[in-house]
């Protein structure tokens, strides 16, 4: 190949890169992990940030661990500090102290700092690079500092501190344009409207954006100093990311695995769980095995099992997702339980009841047997009663106990819902 021709494919790759990350991420998910660095070494720069944004963090964990020190640290100035900090988290020490051999001091010192907050928190989270200024510095010494910065379109307001770096409040950059070109920031100083500490958890950090509407929020340590700020896009981001995570664990899926995975990964990571999901099937059917010689002498109780079972089995989905959905955006807390249960099993009540009176109707229409008719109708009821306050209890249980109240918990819903059904619709049968 003539070296115009490279300069053609080179110059395609990049506009790639730029253009639709998410489909070059996609393209490096079905390469191997040595395939993908060759390709990150062979074009480096500035270009990989939103690639790198859209792989998994397992991914790009592999694919750093297998790159040179060199590109490794080029690679690791270019994406946003959060994001290279959760890429190293996924490297052992020396992994770690490899990739950031040739990475800038400055640099190195901010993902050292990243690193040393729990994950999930407002300091793993944070931007370092805010700029700060003192309260004598003019507004013309401010937007000529900003003119030379290579983040500025990412700055709203500037931040201001005292000579220890505590922070004493902002000032809105649209101001400090209008503003006189030697009027000092100390006269257009607001107080920060909210601020928030570097160990906040990700919970806190949510319902502060939603309070204060605001773009950015400051992260300061104990004593006052400011580290960094959370943008709203970042943390959105992460959200996004964590919500997408909770879909796959419900039903026992990994949290590193995407829609282009390798198979032998995806089956390495999901067949554990379907045996634990085929134990579980089978404690349902021996529910069923309790009442063999019944459904053997009525074969319609066997036809309208599996009506049972799904609609007690959606009415605790329904319940475990809202549930669900309060505990993430802190609408409910643990110690609500008890209304939150109550309020679970008076909606399977209720729904219940609509849903027997219409199931009894067309069963009897199918049968003419007035007694199955109210062995489905009062097993429904009951069933869709208990599902709705599973669904409701399991993932605050989860949560009380300190476990993560999506991992799995579609898995346990699914057999305490089965159970419930087929027990209450035998049991019904038997007693009448």
């Amino acid at each position: 190949m003539s070296e115009r021709d490279r300069s053609a494919v080179g110059r395609l790759v990049v506009s790639a890169l730029e253009k639709q990350p998410e489909r070059v991420a996609q393209a490096m998910d079905r390469e191997s992990v040595d395939d993908a660095a060759k390709l990150v070494a062979s074009y480096p720069g500035p270009h990989w940030s939103k690639v790198f944004a859209a792989l998994s963090s397992e991914r790009a964990a592999a694919i750093v661990r297998t790159l040179p020190s060199r590109d490794c640290g080029e690679l690791l100035e270019t994406v946003e500090p959060p994001l290279a900090a959760a890429i190293l988290s996924r490297l052992d020490p020396k992994e770690r102290e490899a990739a950031l051999k040739d990475a800038q001091p400055g640099v190195v010192s901010e993902l050292n700092q990243l690193l040393g907050f729990p994950p999930n928190t407002a300091g793993s989270l944070m931007d370092p690079r805010v700029m700060t200024f003192l309260q004598t510095v003019t507004a013309s010494a401010v937007l000529e500092r900003l003119r030379s910065s290579a983040w500025k379109k990412r700055v709203f307001s500037v931040f201001v501190v005292d000579e220890q770096g505590i922070l004493v409040g902002s000032v809105p950059l649209q101001e400090i344009a209008v503003a006189d070109a030697e009027t000092p920031l100390s006269q257009l100083l607001r107080p920060p409207s909210a601020v928030v500490q570097s160990v906040a958890s990700k919970e806190e950090l949510v319902e502060l954006f939603e309070t204060k509407k605001t773009p950015v929020l400051p992260v300061l340590d104990f004593d006052g100093r400011l580290l960094g700020v959370i943008r709203y896009d970042a943390l959105i981001s992460a959200a996004h990311e964590e919500a997408s995570v909770d879909i796959q664990t419900m039903v026992g899926a990994s949290k590193e695995e995407r829609a282009l995975s390798k198979v032998s990964f995806a089956v390495r990571k999901r067949l554990p769980w379907l045996e634990v999901n085929l134990g579980t099937a089978f404690l349902a059917a021996s529910v069923v095995g309790i009442f063999e010689s019944l459904i053997a002498q009525f074969t319609a109780l066997a036809v309208l099992l599996p009506v049972v079972a799904g609609q007690s089995g959606n009415t605790g989905a329904q319940a475990l997702a809202v549930t669900m959905r309060g505990l993430a955006l802190r609408e409910i807390r643990v110690r609500q339980w008890a209304r939150v249960l109550f309020k679970e099993f008076r909606v399977g009540l209720f729904n219940g009841v609509a849903v027997a009176l219409t199931t009894s109707f067309f069963v009897f229409i199918w049968s003419r047997s007035i007694g199955l008719s109210m062995v489905i109708g009062f097993s429904m009821v009951l069933s869709m009663a208990l599902a709705g306050l599973s669904g409701g209890a399991i993932p605050i249980l989860l949560t009380a106990i300190g476990q993560d109240p999506a991992q799995s918990s579609s898995i346990i819903l699914t057999t305490v819902t089965d159970v419930v059904g087929f027990f209450s619709f035998l049991g019904i049968a038997t007693l009448l």
